[in-house]
């Protein structure tokens, strides 16, 4: 190339970007057009202004759509990692708009669930994160050299991009990828391999991951209230919730995590991811929650909370959000998973505590079949308090009436429909017949005995009044199908007797 050439090239080989990348994706089977569009690439990178050409081809990656968006950025990355490198120390913005163009493409591509997805890779998403990391790799280290060129200003400003990077990339695509390894899969998971590196990142970075999950409660508050922005901080509450995932479920970076940490304070801290994942409604994600709520649960003695735990917000909000998945969510598994780990943060309680849960739950489920349930754990406990010595003071005496006449009681009085809620008035019964049973009237531990004539008037006359109303309704509704079937019969007949 001529000097005069070169002259015109750098001072509008800009404008050749798009052209070029056009001419490389016409030409998807011909490698040598291909070829020489790649040597006109780098020849670029090697002549043009950095910060001009940077331009250029953050705007190709980000005109890029579809099954084109993972072929440009294959095309165009190890040029655009040339460019920053060439531009010094002063590149840390460049290399956060980089990254964060690189991220906001790909999370428009459909991130690969199954295994078999994963193999065939369709939109290049798993390739794709392989090699950011590695775009991200001189960065990283030129962070941790601490070269003499760099200021600290500088090197700080680059350490923030990277993290922030991470964070992306663990909103996406690690938050709804599927991570867990299949035990009779040999070959490397492409996420679980990226879930690595990228933790990997943070922890070299400097800042202990351990702080970052604790602090989540903090950082998401301050965002709340305005003083850092979301597009601003580095933490994402859905980014915090699957780092949260990914190290106590897969196990991931939880060398970075100290063991002086105990279960109840885990458990705590995890709340908070556990109730944004909850929140969520793809399967992907909300199988993380009820993952990561197991798992919190898992370390957790039976009966060693204290009722002072539900003073938190979060303990009484969390098993509220764990109900809605119960009774709303349309996969079976993860219905069925929410009972388990209800049942299973019910008796990580002691006696006050679940007196205090269970009454909150029952006040705010509004589901016959989780009233139900909830009654039904009330039962066992009276009966585990019948089968002391002394007694369980939250679940015998005058704690219990208050219980009793909640449970006792018709939700709509004598208008309530028997058949919605009869799971509810089911458990009720059989809570009272219980009671009558097991709890003498000499004993009378439950006080059953002296609220018989309150039950009777509020419950089982009410029960009784509403029964009867039911048969009216479906008596009348019966005579009414009857008639109307009837009728039609008539009608037939006399339209076949006109046709005759």
């Amino acid at each position: 190339m001529g000097v005069t050439s070169q002259v015109i090239f750098k001072s509008m080989g800009w404008n050749l970007v798009s052209p070029v990348v056009k001419c490389f994706q016409s030409h998807q089977h011909n490698n040598e057009k291909r070829k020489e569009c790649m040597k006109i690439i780098n020849q670029m990178v090697q002549i043009c202004n950095p910060k001009e050409l940077l331009l250029g081809l953050l705007e190709q990656i980000e005109d890029a759509t579809g099954e084109e968006i993972s072929k440009t950025i294959l095309l165009l990355i190890q040029p655009l990692q040339t460019v920053l490198l060439k531009l010094g120390d002063k590149k840390a913005y460049s290399v956060g708009l980089s990254l964060s163009t690189l991220v906001n493409q790909l999370s428009s591509l459909p991130v690969p669930y199954t295994k078999e997805q994963m193999k065939e890779d369709k939109h290049g998403l798993c390739l794709c994160s392989n090699i950011l990391v590695k775009f991200s790799k001189p960065f990283v280290d030129e962070v941790l050299k601490k070269t003499k060129m760099s200021s600290g200003c500088d090197r700080e400003e680059l350490k923030t991009e990277l993290q922030k990077f991470c964070f992306r990339c663990l909103k996406y695509p690690l938050l709804n990828a599927q991570l867990d390894q299949q035990p009779e899969n040999t070959d490397e998971h492409p996420f679980r391999v990226f879930a690595t590196d990228i933790l990997g990142i943070l922890g070299s970075l400097g800042e202990p991951l351990s702080k970052i999950l604790i602090q989540r409660e903090r950082i998401c508050q301050m965002a709340d209230d305005g003083d850092v922005s979301n597009e601003d901080s580095k933490y994402a509450a859905e980014s915090l919730a699957c780092l949260a995932y990914i190290m106590f479920v897969q196990h991931i970076g939880m060398d970075h995590l100290p063991a002086v940490f105990g279960p109840p304070f885990l458990l705590q801290c995890n709340l908070a991811h556990i109730e944004i994942l909850l929140k969520r409604t793809e399967e992907s994600v909300l199988s993380k929650g009820i993952d990561l709520f197991e798992n919190s649960l898992l370390r957790v003695d039976d009966c060693s909370l204290p009722p002072e735990y539900l003073e938190i917000r979060i303990f009484l909000s969390i098993p509220q959000d764990l109900v809605k998945v119960m009774t709303l969510c349309p996969i079976e598994h993860l219905r069925k998973k929410s009972l388990k780990i209800l049942q299973m943060y019910i008796d990580k309680f002691e006696p006050g505590g679940k007196y205090k849960l269970l009454r909150c739950l029952l006040k705010t489920s509004n589901h016959a079949g989780v009233e139900g349930y909830i009654i039904q754990n009330i039962k066992n406990q009276i009966d585990v308090s019948l089968k002391t010595e002394h007694g369980i003071r939250w679940f015998s005496g005058s704690r219990l009436v208050p219980i009793l006449h909640m449970v006792l009681s018709l939700p709509d009085g004598v208008e309530t429909d028997l058949l919605v809620h009869s799971d509810r008035i089911m458990a009720s019964l059989n809570l009272l017949r219980y009671l009558t049973i097991r709890n003498s009237e000499d004993d009378n531990q439950t006080e059953i005995w002296t609220e018989l004539a309150w039950i009777e008037q509020h419950f089982l006359k009410p029960l009784h009044t509403a029964l009867d109303m039911s048969k009216a309704h479906y008596e009348a509704e019966l005579k009414n199908a009857k008639e109307n079937k009837h009728s039609k019969t008539i009608t037939f007949n006399m339209s076949t007797e006109k046709s005759i």
